[in-house]
Formats: C-alpha cells, structure tokens, sequence
C-alpha cells in the first residue's frame, strides 16, 4: 500500500489571518519504505512571512518572491496525493492550510477520510508525555541533527520513521 508524508511550512499560524503556504513537502512510502517519489515545492504566498514563521524555517519574503504559487502546482499536488494515505504530524494545522490553497486555487478540498494523524496516534500511545515531532524523534532514537530548522522534506523523512515507530509500538 502506498502513502504520502506530508508536511508543510507557512507564513504564520492561522489561515484566517490569511496566512499561506511557503513550502510543501512529500515523501511516498511503499508499504512503509521510502520511494524515491517526493513532491516538493517552495512557494510564493503573495503575502508577507510573519517573523515568528521566519524564525522557524528561515524562508525569507526574497528568497520566496520568484517561486511558483500554490495555484500553478495545486493540480500536480492532488495527483500525487490522489487514493493514497496522507500521514501529517498535527494534521488540522496543515490541512487547514492546504484545503485554503486547493479553495482559492478553484479545487475540491481534501477530505479528512485519508488523512492520518501521527499527532492522534503519539498522543493515544504516550498519554501526558511530549509529542512533539522531535520528542517522538528523541524517544525512538531517530537522529534528527540535520534539522536545524524546520523544512517541509527534513520532516518528512523524520516523520516516515517516527510513523514506522508508533505502528511498531
């Protein structure tokens, strides 16, 4: 069975604040290993990133000004993902952000049937402790040193082994 990995980063938290997408990542698995299918783009939000995001995933409004919008990528987008599973880490956050892009790209929005929450799962196996995407990697010792910020495809890998992880457990 196939499945994406997906993550995303933002110009800031909120989709009614009318904060955007800056970078999408995804990863295929194949009956949980790793393809060499990935899906990645860096994206002009035509906005402003928020400080508080820039600090996260150090994506200037320079560096983003001449990458593709969401729009010119969003039909691509749903054939990868299309009648696979989606694992996200905290996927209200971006699906919230994603059905945004794919509304005012003029597309249906995705559906919460396929989606699995690696936040849900984390949070049902280790009640009261950190879930964090990089607790989870501390707790199974998965080597996360090369994320020194967060960038959609860095997650994405450590998100594909934390997943492995929390359905080994």
């Amino acid at each position: 069975m196939k499945e994406i990995v997906l993550d995303t980063e933002t110009t800031g938290l909120s989709v009614k604040d009318g904060h955007r997408i800056v970078e999408i990542g995804c990863i295929e698995l194949d009956e949980l290993i790793p393809t060499k299918n990935i899906f990645h783009f860096y994206l002009n939000p035509g906005r402003k990133v928020s400080e508080e995001a820039f600090k996260v995933h150090g994506y200037s409004n320079e560096f983003l000004s001449d990458k593709q919008k969401f729009s010119e990528i969003a039909e691509d987008f749903l054939k990868f993902i299309k009648d696979k599973n989606i694992i996200i880490h905290n996927a209200e956050f971006d699906m919230a952000h994603i059905n945004n892009e794919l509304l005012l790209a003029g597309k249906e929005k995705i559906t919460k049937k396929n989606v699995i929450d690696t936040l849900d799962i984390a949070r049902n196996k280790f009640p009261g402790s950190s879930i964090s995407l990089d607790a989870l990697c501390k707790r199974f010792g998965i080597d996360n040193a090369k994320r020194k910020k967060h960038t959609a495809l860095i997650d994405c890998e450590l998100l594909s082994k934390v997943y492995i992880n929390l359905l080994d457990q």
